[in-house]
């Protein structure tokens, strides 16, 4: 397929309390660290329309304000309240393990890497590679490799499997074009972002690796499910509670990949 700028990390998320404890200590299934609970009890506060700022600008502020996934995202220094949709997705299906390589496309700002570094324990040179990718800007990260660049640009696939230097373990893409309002057109961007992102996982990941990838309501299109349900043991779609209840998205997660001579 040709590639086409549009990558990058979505904005898009859930409003309303955590229902969960979360993990984002080192360790695979029996190591990670539990962290504290915490809920969405707490005064709501209101935004007044300054002269200037529209109303949808005033509305995502009151949002963002009165979301507990921000203010827990700020506290535990995460540096998107995204990290919290990948420490839920790894809960439900154990996709991080220590010492793992994993790709992260569309990774800024990096709340994602960050989840990851500190489970496969690649920081301060301990096992495990993380490599993240945007066109966007982001600030270094210990214990991962950062690639600024649009991946649909032809020789970015070649440029992370230099970084990555052997197979993976996890390809996860939380990439989303610019939303244009019109669904059919976000739908359709979006799902050639998830097709390329998935083609890619079948060049570079292990044996009985996994892929995972942001999709919009209406889940994965039957061709493209039926390649995944071909190259992977188990394919379902998922929607953490992270995820806001008015947002569109959903991951699809794919586990036990299967080499094409094994498919």
């Amino acid at each position: 397929m040709s590639r086409k700028p549009g990558s990058g990390r979505s904005g898009s998320s859930r409003t309303g309390k955590p229902k969960s404890a979360s993990r984002t200590g080192t360790g695979g299934k029996s190591g990670k660290t539990a962290a504290t609970r915490f809920s969405g009890r707490g005064m709501h506060t209101r935004v007044k329309t300054a002269k200037g700022r529209k109303t949808s600008s005033k509305l995502w502020l009151q949002r963002q304000l009165n979301d507990p996934y921000v203010a827990e995202a700020q506290a535990r220094g995460f540096r998107s309240r995204a990290a919290f949709k990948l420490i839920e997705l790894d809960e439900m299906f154990g996709l991080l393990k220590p010492g793992a390589r994993i790709v992260d496309l569309g990774a800024a700002p990096g709340g994602w890497t960050q989840v990851a570094v500190d489970i496969v324990g690649s920081k301060d040179g301990g096992p495990g590679q993380v490599v993240g990718l945007d066109l966007q800007e982001m600030d270094s990260l210990p214990g991962a490799t950062l690639i600024i660049q649009d991946f649909m640009d032809d020789d970015a696939p070649d440029r992370i499997k230099a970084a990555l230097d052997g197979p993976a373990d996890l390809v996860m893409s939380d990439m989303a074009a610019h939303a244009t309002g019109h669904r059919q057109t976000d739908h359709m961007r979006i799902m050639m972002l998830c097709e390329a992102a998935f083609d890619f996982a079948c060049e570079v990941l292990a044996p009985g690796g996994a892929f995972v990838a942001k999709v919009l309501k209406g889940g994965t299109e039957n061709d493209l499910l039926a390649l995944m349900k071909r190259r992977f043991t188990t394919v379902k779609h998922a929607k953490p509670p992270a995820s806001r209840a008015d947002s569109a998205e959903s991951y699809v997660v794919a586990t036990g990949f299967r080499p094409e001579t094994d498919a």
